[in-house]
């Protein structure tokens, strides 16, 4: 009941539109309680009392009303349908924004496949049910009220049978309900696993391919194809065994009511025609019966899918607990961590522990070390990503929890190894972060990024979809593409993450120039495996383990002789040792 009326609550806005289709579903009953009433004068007053007038009026009256009650069906299905629809965008968009708004640690425990699967098959099962309970439920509910009015008018008597078959018929749908449900359940988290393939196998389709991984991918979903299957069977049983069973039910009262009012009938107690009214009443509200019967099992599969929506709309954005309200003029002084310590969620380990360092204005400083050492895990606190487990990160010595988040990020540009942009047109990946930019601006951007070369080449220069993450360029230019973002966006603090570890030397060269017109004048973190990259730092940082265990220079650090000298040796030695041992 609580889904039900949390779904009921979304009509609000489409409340005049409901209230004529409320009215239509009356103006439907109406005319079906009217044609059942229309039976014991149609038999009585032609056919057996011959009234000549009656043979006139009653035909025009049975026409009239079948015409006024198809234009209120129409009315009822197209208004209803219209809410439903908009209703079920509203959650649908409603589901996406939040999720969005999520925190990086719901992302990072939940695939994008199983997400996707929320905002799409989740919220369509509720789409297939909400005009069912609007339209089905609704109308065909009061359609048989009126109907059994009609009927308990005729014969109260009678009508106490249906009182007795109600109830088991209630018990026969609450129980198969229940059971859809959980099914309905166990059938979206299959959906769920079955995306999260889907997308793995298409988004990685050249290693699939590269590997020959193709069978080996078809036996991994075959493994939730099989699973949703069977739970689509066992539900297609539970829906099927319910209206047979409400059948055999009505018949039972059907068989009762034709023995008990023939037996009145043959008595005179009651006349043919009241008892052929009755029963037409009766019989055609069996059909409103067996239309909620079906609706019932949509209900449920929407029950199933709301609980689960719902789920995800109850969790708190990074909004809802976000206590920063102040404002952040550009950075005057420094970034500084203090005394900062992080667990991800389920971590015995720290990834960070007590980690202190002061990056002052304009300064270019290098974070290196190996794999797992802490590195990203920093950087990611300072946008908010993440929030530190112990210790503060402040910018102007204000803690960044206490500024408000947009205000925080409005001053931070990130370019990472792994490049996103969207299939959309050049133009609006550029200008991603800054969407007022001019086209002059985004082309001056362009050229500062080095990218201008390549777009001024393509047909429909900066009108060229990119395809999915940029699909149709080449690293290089979606490298600068995305460094061009983060010019134009014009960031006082810059975070790149391995921004050219995946690319040739010669797309390598124009990105580090374009880096270099990137990094002046700003306040700059670079994380770096290649220590070639970043030897002209203003300082470079050596994590090992979550802590900071050597900070200077270059040459400070490799006079030093400690952990950055054993990177560096790996990494330049053997290298330098080649042409020796040739010789």
């Amino acid at each position: 009941m609580n889904i039900l009326w949390r779904i009921i609550t979304y009509l609000k806005p489409y409340r005049l539109r409901l209230l004529l289709a409320i009215i239509c579903s009356g103006g439907v009953a109406a005319g079906q309680g009217a044609t059942a009433w229309l039976v014991a004068p149609v038999l009585q007053d032609i056919f057996i009392d011959f009234n000549a007038e009656s043979r006139v009026l009653l035909p025009l009256a049975l026409l009239g009303i079948t015409i006024l009650k198809a234009c209120f069906s129409y009315g009822q299905s197209y208004l209803m349908g219209y809410v439903g629809q908009w209703v079920i965008a509203d959650i649908r968009q409603q589901l996406f924004i939040h999720i969005v708004r999520l925190p990086m640690r719901f992302h990072d425990a939940n695939s994008s496949g199983r997400l996707m699967a929320r905002v799409v098959s989740d919220v369509n099962e509720m789409a297939n049910a909400i005009p069912s309970v609007l339209k089905d439920i609704f109308q065909q509910g009061l359609t048989f009220m009126v109907l059994f009015g009609v009927a308990f008018y005729r014969s109260w008597e009678l009508a106490t049978v249906v009182l007795v078959v109600l109830p088991l018929s209630a018990y026969v749908l609450i129980r198969v309900g229940k059971r859809i449900r959980k099914l309905s359940t166990r059938g979206q988290e299959s959906i769920g696993s079955m995306a999260s393939v889907l997308k793995e196998a298409f988004t990685g389709i050249k290693i699939v391919k590269a590997y020959g991984q193709e069978e080996k991918e078809g036996q991994r979903f075959e493994l939730m194809n099989k699973a949703f299957r069977r739970v689509q069977v066992k539900s297609s049983q539970a829906v099927a065994i319910s209206s047979p069973m409400l059948e055999v039910i009505g018949s039972c009262g059907i068989a009762f009511i034709i023995w008990y009012g023939g037996g009145l009938v043959i008595d005179g107690e009651m006349q043919f025609g009241e008892f052929s009214s009755f029963l037409t009443a009766l019989f055609m509200a069996y059909g409103p019966v067996r239309k909620m019967s079906g609706a019932n099992a949509s209900i449920q599969r929407a029950l199933a899918g709301g609980k689960r929506v719902f789920s995800v709309l109850d969790l708190d954005s990074e909004l809802s607990k976000d206590e920063g309200k102040q404002t952040l003029p550009p950075i005057q002084k420094q970034l500084k961590f203090s005394n900062v310590s992080f667990f991800y969620e389920g971590a015995e380990e720290p990834s960070l522990d007590r980690v202190n360092l002061s990056v002052h204005v304009g300064e270019v400083v290098a974070l290196v070390g190996a794999s797992g050492s802490g590195k990203t895990t920093l950087v990611s606190l300072v946008p908010r990503f993440y929030r530190p487990t112990e210790g503060e990160v402040m910018i102007d010595d204000v803690d960044i929890k206490m500024v408000d988040r947009s205000a925080l990020r409005q001053q931070i540009g990130i370019v990472s190894q792994e490049t996103v942009l969207f299939d959309d047109l050049i133009r609006n990946n550029i200008a991603y972060g800054r969407p007022d930019a001019t086209e002059k601006q985004i082309i001056e951007a362009a050229r500062s990024a080095y990218a201008w070369e390549f777009i001024e080449r393509l047909p429909q220069g900066l009108d060229t979809f990119v395809g999915e993450n940029g699909l149709k360029l080449s690293g290089g230019q979606r490298q600068r593409l995305a460094i061009a973002r983060a010019i134009l966006r014009d960031p006082p603090i810059l975070i790149l993450d391995e921004a050219t570890s995946a690319l040739d030397s010669e797309s390598e060269k124009l990105v580090q120039q374009a880096l270099a017109n990137l990094m002046k004048a700003r306040t700059t973190l670079v994380i770096a495996h290649r220590l070639s990259t970043v030897q002209h730092a203003d300082r470079l940082v050596v994590m090992q383990r979550g802590r900071i265990e050597e900070i200077g220079t270059h040459t400070e650090l490799l006079q030093k002789g400690g952990l950055y000298t054993r990177l560096y040796q790996t990494q330049f030695q053997l290298t330098q040792l080649e042409p020796l041992s040739a010789n």
